[in-house]
């Protein structure tokens, strides 16, 4: 289990292929396995297993896009899930992951005691002693602290890979094609189906989260949670379906449905059979008994659910959670009072379901919504995978238990609704404008309430233009820069002439808005009347927007005259006063609408102040359909004395943290200008920083932007208000 203050030491294979292969060959492979088959033959018992698989694997995936998309700490897979997708998601999986591994302690006994009474049958002992003793024992292990190393895994997976040789080396011989024939459709008994029978294998292939619970303690988590837990899941769906094959033409149909150990019946060595599932099943009891504890503390402690505070005290110098692991011995005795491991089973399928659905369905939303921080670097995620998935589960619960489905989902409401403290609000009217309306009236209100993180930054774009809407590029720049991330405002300075103004501005905004309609811009039109460009851009910071959604970008187009300079360096510096980052489009007019000029992305970096900035807005450029094939680069001078390795390899440090494609290239230059006229022959766009000019610098500042202004098709001046952090 993690800690907050471990060092991460484990790779791959220690830290995850070995935790989630364990977790996943259990207690199922080597006591219901042969039932599964039984029941369902082999054609349907493989349909059983490739299903489990697939909702497994489309969950990995959504579970490898969380660990990718954030700088990983100690916490385990609540951490993940609750950073990563928020408190209301993260608290109802967070509880139902808890619930599912307590319960699994459950299981796993019930295993242990099922192998333990069938080899010794003359202990004397009732299966509920034998089963509440070792819970008792693995109770006790747990309360004071003792615990494992990974080291220790490389034992039990050893121990077996030996077992599941002496399987395949007994049944291997043993195969009779008449056997097969006979077993290869299902033969269900009376109140068994498909879905009972993947209710009870299902168990089996949930162990994928036991990679995730080692977060903290891992050198490269990013790499090893996605390969690690692939990995396991390709290598024991190999196993479960050379088992099904081997099972269904090994062993008649009888012995299959009455023998719970015929994975030992058939193998060439009974006594390693044995040890494999003593070792599987107290490995995994254990491991349960451990992770459920702590699962229930971080959630305590993170105070998002008022109840859950008294379980968020740790005990001795370790903090143990030992009231969590009261909790947790408890829903595991209550389970073991059952005695039934096929009632228990579908009850732990529910759970995971639960959890494998509600984050599936949490990923499809941070993907739908297209937030530019969700940026994760597995790259096999995408929202259409996690909706998949999350209809999967819901199908797959509904057709195992109707009733049991629809009480869970009640439950996940009504936990997500203590959490959120959402309101119950009734609306007469259109159902579809109400809940749009509600949803933002909510969100506004939310963002006024919340303390800004520069991981939730968004572009909040106000174009600007003095008159009619006549340089169309500043449109389309505006577009391609929100990317669908952001909001886009057309603004438009109306003079004061003449009379009915009010008039004369309505209908210019009507016009305004028929243009983004024609376009098919995502954007929002405005119109001010007012002579002076500064006086205009004022009362538009001043007053344009509602709550958080207020602009924090400005977009203007370089001036055509000198006559124009002082009043546009007004604008700039009424922007700077008012903290909002600037952007300067300098571009050709004359080119074909809605098409990039061929070339790469570059970004001429000349310090984070204002670079992260144009980092980001790069990022997003390149998400445009017209700009999504071209490449970005981050060019960046030596500073001064500068160590030329040392300097690239911070960049790209910072580039690889930011989870941004682009390619860095270090140049010494003494002359910056000559430099990039050598670098920037082919480049498409190039970003430059730059400063709101005092009076006396105006003229040395529209002579510098028009020498830039011969490097490349189109250069974009950025002032960054600082609100951004490429390491959020």
């Amino acid at each position: 289990m993690t800690t907050e203050s471990g060092p991460t030491r484990f790779g791959t294979l220690g830290g995850v292929f070995t935790p989630c292969v364990l977790t996943i060959l259990g207690v199922i492979m080597f006591l219901r396995f042969g039932q599964v088959v039984g029941e369902a033959g082999l054609w349907h018992g493989l349909a059983i297993v490739l299903g489990a698989k697939l909702i497994t694997v489309l969950t990995t995936f959504s579970l490898s896009a969380i660990a990718t998309n954030t700088r990983i700490k100690g916490g385990g897979a609540y951490f993940l899930i609750s950073r990563s997708l928020g408190v209301e998601f993260g608290g109802v999986i967070g509880i139902v992951l808890f619930l599912a591994q307590a319960v699994s302690v459950s299981m796993y006994v019930i295993g242990f005691t099922e192998a333990f009474v069938a080899t010794f049958p003359e202990s004397g002992l009732s299966f509920r002693s034998v089963a509440t003793i070792v819970n008792v024992l693995t109770f006790v292990c747990v309360f004071i602290g003792a615990g494992w190393t990974i080291k220790m895994q490389y034992g039990i997976l050893a121990v077996l890979a030996l077992s599941l040789i002496a399987f395949f080396a007994g049944a291997v011989p043993q195969i009779s094609l008449d056997n097969l024939q006979l077993n290869s459709g299902p033969f269900y008994s009376d109140g068994q189906s498909m879905f009972t029978m993947f209710a009870l294998f299902f168990p089996a292939v949930t162990g994928i989260m036991a990679g995730a619970n080692m977060s903290g303690d891992l050198k490269d988590p990013s790499r090893s949670i996605p390969l690690g837990t692939l990995a396991a899941v390709g290598v024991t769906a190999l196993v479960y379906v050379a088992m099904a094959v081997v099972l269904s033409a090994a062993a008649p149909r009888d012995a299959l449905l009455n023998d719970s150990l015929i994975v030992k019946t058939l193998s060439v060595s009974p006594a390693l059979i044995t040890a494999g599932i003593f070792a599987a099943t107290l490995s995994s009891a254990l491991g349960s008994m451990m992770g459920a504890p702590r699962i229930l503390q971080a959630f305590g402690r993170d105070d998002i659910f008022r109840p859950a505070r008294f379980f968020a005290a740790g005990s001795g110098a370790s903090g143990e959670p030992r009231r969590a692991t009261v909790l947790t011995f408890i829903i595991a005795q209550s389970g073991i009072m059952l005695g039934d491991l096929n009632a228990i089973a579908p009850i732990i399928t529910m759970f995971f379901m639960v959890t494998y659905g509600t984050l599936n369905l949490a990923c499809f939303y941070e993907g739908i919504s297209r937030n530019p921080s969700y940026r994760p670097r597995f790259r096999f995620s995408h929202w259409s995978l996690a909706l998949l998935g999350a209809i999967g589960c819901g199908v797959v619960m509904l057709m195992m238990n109707p009733l049991w489905a629809v009480i869970s989902v009640f439950l996940i409401g009504l936990l997500y609704f203590l959490i959120s403290r959402a309101e119950i609000i009734a609306r007469w009217g259109d159902i579809g404008s109400g809940v749009a309306f509600e949803r933002a009236r909510k969100a506004l209100l939310q963002l006024e309430e919340e303390y800004f993180h520069p991981k939730n930054w968004r572009p909040a774009i106000i174009a600007l233009s003095g008159g009619a809407w006549s340089r169309l590029h500043l449109a389309e720049y505006a577009h391609w820069m929100a990317a669908g991330h952001g909001i886009v405002t057309l603004a438009q300075l109306m003079p004061e002439v003449g009379e009915n103004q009010i008039e004369r501005r309505r209908e210019a905004e009507k016009r305004l808005r028929k243009f983004i309609h024609e376009e098919t811009l995502s954007a929002f039109p405005v119109v001010v009347t007012e002579s002076r460009l500064s006086a205009g851009l004022e009362s538009l910071l001043q007053s344009h927007g509602i709550g958080g959604m207020r602009p924090n970008t400005v977009l203007m187009g370089l001036p055509n005259s000198p006559e124009k300079w002082d009043e546009f360096c007004l604008a700039l510096h009424c922007a700077d006063r008012y903290e909002r980052s600037v952007v300067l489009v300098d571009c050709n007019e004359d080119t074909e609408r809605w098409q990039a000029p061929d070339g790469s992305i570059d970004i001429l970096w000349q310090g984070e102040e204002h670079g992260e900035l144009m980092v980001l807005l790069g990022h997003l450029l390149k998400k445009n359909p017209e700009w999504r094939t071209k490449p970005l680069r981050v060019l960046a001078a030596l500073p001064p004395k500068g160590d030329f390795e040392r300097y690239r390899a911070s960049l790209e440090e910072l580039i690889n943290l930011a989870r941004i494609d682009a390619s860095v290239h270090v140049f010494s230059a003494e002359d910056l200008y000559v430099t990039l006229a050598k670098r920037t022959g082919n480049s498409a766009a190039l970003f430059v920083q730059f400063d709101p000019p005092a009076p006396e610098e105006q003229v040395d500042f529209f002579e510098w932007t028009a020498k830039m202004a011969k490097l490349v098709p189109d250069i974009i001046y950025v002032h960054s208000a600082r609100r951004v952090s490429l390491q959020a």
